[in-house]
């Protein structure tokens, strides 16, 4: 009788294949996460500037056109763009606008690839100054699903409101 105990490769292969099937589902589920959490630091910025552009506005009645302007600037930032990771990094291109009214001015957030790599969710966040809403907008199809998912709609579209709306937020109206 042979007593000898352990696994044949044929258990170690299908352990293996289930293994890589799990991991294989688990991934993009992950990867989306990871995106998300990046996205809600994007709008959180956005919000800080959008906050201090309202300041400022309210100080000398007009918006700056540079980070150096606002009260609470990222460090680093002087002119009208700042990238949250550095200028070719995993990170956000964060433009200010020139507005030149209350309701017109606007930041945006744009997803920036690593160096010589494509991204993987390609989308653009953007917020009014005197609007509370960001509108999501997706440049492939990764980013339209993305983008739905943070408006909290079902069908990817080009972009969306964090309203709930699968059209662009609309623009502040001045009640003057």
């Amino acid at each position: 009788m042979n007593n000898k105990k352990g696994f044949t490769l044929i258990e170690l292969l299908v352990v293996v294949l289930i293994l890589g099937i799990l991991a294989a589902m688990a991934m993009p589920q992950y990867f989306k996460a990871v995106e998300r959490s990046r996205m809600t630091e994007a709008v959180t910025l956005l919000a800080n500037i959008a906050d201090a552009q309202q300041r400022k506005y309210m100080q000398v009645n007009k918006y700056t056109t540079a980070f150096s302007g606002l009260d609470v600037a990222p460090k680093g930032a002087s002119g009208a763009t700042f990238y949250t990771k550095g200028s070719g990094k995993n990170g956000f291109k964060i433009d200010l606008s020139a507005a030149t009214g209350y309701t017109a001015g606007m930041a945006t957030a744009t997803r920036v690839p690593e160096s010589g790599s494509t991204l993987q969710y390609s989308y653009n966040l953007t917020r009014y100054y005197a609007n509370r809403d960001t509108t999501c907008n997706g440049t492939d199809a990764n980013g339209k699903a993305l983008c739905a998912d943070f408006c909290g709609i079902d069908t990817p579209v080009d972009a969306c409101c964090s309203t709930g709306t699968s059209t662009a937020c609309v623009a502040p109206v001045n009640n003057d």
